[in-house]
């Protein structure tokens, strides 16, 4: 890439993504007077989840959704729609003037002498500190290689592009994964379709969300996601392999739903095909269409540092990269506990990052203010 021409910003430290991790950890540093600049590639702040589908909704109560210094503006045990959630992102970014940089995507990020440039399409930014915060499971979805093998007149979607039941060709449905975001696209489509749910049976949080027995556990349940599911646990390892790589337990729909809407459930996976048809449970099955609910893969390869592990995720500690110093990540899946990935819980984590960042910054010399130069 020839940087020759490209406009310089030089700034303490640059956070990557405007999403719920990125302004935590912004709402942070400017209590703690560290300059910085968030940049994201979308229009607007929010549209990450302005583009989900219609009808979804957040699993936990507008009381437990609120970011460090903010409620969310909703009655209590009510569940916020996507568009709620993204409107609340962008009212919160404006109300705290965080400085923001849209419609800017980051192409790369290296090593600069003892900090970091972070080159994007509209210029680079010279920093000595950078936060990924570019979200829990990544944006990269992850298809299954028989996708490519279906005929072609199957309608396929992922789960990032499925909006409506009325994209859907009519006619069967094949829905692939059975966490909480497939069972919820299943029950919905269920209603206008033939519908078979494949995947793995990821268990199911029993209380109804919103019923009384709910508003009593859910408290608990909060406690446990944040205090005892943690990186101290004996289980971490397995609950950090289990939240990284598998989908989480069905939450607003349950197995009984399922049933009673007429959905075909098989537990088998989707792995080959005959004649172009999906092979499922052994059996070739004729369906107009394939929603792969099969989840994201992070991909990092713009970073060019040596910092991922083999499972390619970052070799980190809270957010902290000792190999790295003055990297570190906010908003990654159990990056501190399994409350990690909820918006109640990545204010604790951004609080962690952004006093690491303030205490590199101290050490280094009172932070000055962003200034620009030509490259």
């Amino acid at each position: 890439m020839d940087t020759t021409d490209m406009h310089t910003t030089d700034i303490d430290t640059v956070i990557i993504g405007a999403g719920q991790a990125g302004l935590a950890t912004g709402y942070h540093l400017q209590r703690r007077d560290v300059p910085f600049v968030i940049l994201d590639a979308a229009s607007r702040v929010g549209d990450n989840w302005r583009r989900q589908w219609d009808s979804l909704r957040l699993y936990s109560p507008a009381q437990f959704d609120s970011l460090p210094g903010m409620p969310f503006p909703a009655d209590r045990w009510t569940f916020p729609g996507k568009d709620a959630v993204g409107d609340y992102l962008e009212t919160y970014a404006r109300t705290f003037a965080l400085p923001m940089r849209l419609e800017t995507r980051v192409q790369a990020l290296d090593r600069d002498a003892d900090g970091y440039v972070v080159t994007t399409n509209r210029g680079r930014f010279t920093c000595r500190n950078v936060v990924v915060a570019t979200g829990t499971f990544g944006r990269t979805p992850l298809v299954p290689e028989v996708a490519g093998a279906l005929d072609p007149t199957i309608l396929q979607l992922h789960s990032s592009e499925y909006r409506r039941p009325s994209q859907l060709n009519d006619g069967p449905v094949l829905v692939v994964g059975a966490s909480h975001s497939g069972t919820d696209i299943a029950y919905e489509l269920a209603e206008t379709h033939p519908v078979i749910l494949a995947g793995r049976d990821c268990g199911e949080i029993p209380p109804r969300l919103g019923s009384p027995a709910f508003r009593m556990a859910f408290p608990v349940l909060l406690f446990a996601w944040k205090h005892v599911l943690t990186r101290r646990s004996p289980m971490r390892d397995k609950l950090k392999e289990e939240l990284r790589r598998h989908g989480g337990p069905m939450l607003r729909v349950k197995r009984r739903d399922l049933l009673e809407r007429g959905v075909e459930r098989v537990t088998t996976r989707v792995e080959e095909s005959r004649d172009g048809r999906p092979v499922v449970d052994g059996t070739p099955r004729d369906v107009a269409t394939v929603v792969w609910a099969t989840g994201f893969r992070q991909v990092f390869d713009w970073i060019h540092l040596p910092v991922l592990g083999e499972d390619g995720w970052p070799r980190e500690v809270r957010g902290v990269v000792a190999d790295a110093p003055g990297l570190f990540f906010c908003g990654l899946a159990f990056q501190y506990s399994f409350s990690s990935m909820l918006m109640t819980g990545v204010g604790r984590d951004a609080a962690f990052v952004a006093d690491r960042v303030a205490a590199r910054s101290r050490t280094r010399g009172k932070p000055v203010a962003s200034r620009s130069a030509a490259a």
